[in-house]
């Protein structure tokens, strides 16, 4: 073959192989734009943003609270709505007692008779002389339904440290315990070192962390129940011989002036270091709103801030359920729309399931200009040659000025097996590149025939007429 054959053969090759590379470099990526919507509006909150975004707003009547540090904290949707260095750790006093009442309350039964042995015995003589107690003594027998109620209606330090030191053995190995269950309840800058309050420098924990403790114990144990009963009586023992009569001593349930019809649960506190505390849950139309205060102006301010508090988070804020169903008709609009779109592809959903939060928490004039649901598909794309891919596309739910990520849908995109899809009638991107890069490879291939057969014939020619040429020559 002349080399001017062999010259165009290989630029001919040459073409046709860039175009066949460039088709297989092509990443497959499905992405329409008339399938995929805009990037989501300015002022998205992520899940992990909801918690404390609500601080970032202005306030023009938010409440005057006179305390060294405070939190209203939203327990429903875990969401925090006013607060003051609630991540500060202060003494928190007898509000400590939540604590060990509420691991009394999982771990023993009411009905258990406790005796006070000498161990215990000593560390109740070891309290300071003005520390409130119910006067148990050395040998004293008393069930663990009667401390339980003394603890809470009376403050009794001496009751705490006998039920802590009946579920560990001493004070400290208690103390232990306290801080394992801290933990486990997500508290972030907690260190109990008294099963009751004392006032140790050491024994501190934060607005925050305290709110998660008395959620725990109003919404999983009979704290609330106790703590709202206005007397309690305990029977007469082996060591006391008439009954004890307790009255409730938090305002919220023995006074008319500071009563609060959706008081749940709580717990006051007082030392010299630490001044005045309180911490209390309220429930109104299910939604339940924890508030703690650390150094209150006074005995009686902390009740009248709280109260602030309350009646501020349940007119200012609204808790929005987040259910399943007010998706469906855009999750299914969305999985007709992926499906129709790989339909020129090997590919299909094997699988499509929801995560979504239970509640978020916004203000009530933004809640009432009322929100749409959206499924945010701008930073979704589809690898046409993954053998395997899970998507995670955010749910979103969608205010005036503001949109929060409640959730996502997570979607499992498989290769099918040995099945090829075609269907001429559906068109994206993706199909007019690849349309346009064959196209070119078989245009040069018939081109690359023609050229070879016309190239074959002319030599033919050329070989013929050299053949004569010859011929003549030989017979002159």
């Amino acid at each position: 073959m002349s080399g001017f054959i062999k010259k165009t053969l290989k630029m001919i090759g040459s073409a046709i192989f860039a175009g066949v590379f460039a088709l297989a470099l092509f990443p497959g990526y499905v992405a329409a734009d008339d399938v995929y919507p805009d990037n989501p509006d300015d002022g998205v909150i992520t899940q992990n943003e909801q918690q404390t975004d609500l601080l970032n707003e202005k306030h023009d009547n938010w409440p005057q609270i006179n305390a060294a540090a405070y939190i209203l904290y939203d327990a429903t949707s875990g969401a925090i709505l006013l607060g003051k260095d609630y991540e500060t750790q202060k003494e928190p006093a007898s509000m400590t007692k939540v604590m060990t009442i509420l691991l009394a309350l999982e771990r023993l039964d009411m009905n258990t008779v406790i005796t006070v042995n000498s161990a215990m015995a000593k560390e109740i003589n070891a309290l300071e002389k003005d520390y409130v107690r119910l006067g148990l003594q050395e040998g004293e027998e008393i069930t663990v339904r009667d401390l339980v109620y003394a603890s809470v209606l009376k403050s009794a330090n001496d009751c705490c440290i006998v039920l802590g030191m009946h579920m560990a053995g001493t004070e400290a190995e208690f103390c232990k315990i306290m801080n394992e269950k801290a933990e486990e309840l997500g508290c972030r800058n907690t260190h109990f070192t008294s099963s009751f309050g004392y006032a140790k420098p050491d024994n501190l924990t934060t607005a925050y962390d305290l709110s998660l403790i008395l959620q725990e114990a109003v919404t999983n144990t009979d704290y609330s129940k106790i703590a709202k009963t206005y007397t309690y009586k305990i029977s007469a023992t082996n060591k006391y011989s008439s009954t004890r009569e307790l009255t409730n001593s938090s305002r919220f349930i023995s006074t008319a002036d500071f009563k609060y019809d959706y008081y749940v649960g709580g717990k006051t506190g007082y030392t010299d270091s630490a001044g005045n505390t309180l911490c209390a849950a309220a429930k109104k139309d299910d939604r339940v709103l924890i508030g703690v205060l650390f150094n209150a102006g006074s005995s009686t301010s902390r009740y009248r801030d709280m109260i602030k508090l309350f009646d501020y988070g349940y007119t200012a804020f609204t808790t929005v359920p987040i259910t399943e169903s007010e998706f469906t008709p855009i999750l299914n609009d969305t999985r007709n729309q992926m499906v129709r779109l790989m339909s020129e592809t090997n590919l299909y959903i094997s699988e499509m399931k929801t995560a979504l939060t239970s509640y978020v928490t916004t203000t009530s004039s933004r809640a009432q200009l009322g929100s749409t649901n959206k499924i945010d598909l701008s930073k979704t794309t589809i690898d046409s040659m993954a053998e395997e891919q899970t998507l995670e596309i955010p749910l979103c739910k969608v205010y005036s000025d503001k949109t929060y990520v409640v959730g996502k849908v997570v979607v499992k995109i498989e290769q099918k097996a040995g099945v090829i899809e075609i269907n001429p009638k559906k068109k994206t991107h993706l199909t007019d590149v690849r349309r346009v890069l064959i196209t070119f490879a078989i245009l040069s291939g018939m081109i690359l025939i023609v050229i070879v057969i016309a190239l074959i014939f002319r030599a033919n020619i050329i070989k013929r007429r050299r053949n004569e040429s010859t011929r003549r020559a030989n017979m002159l």
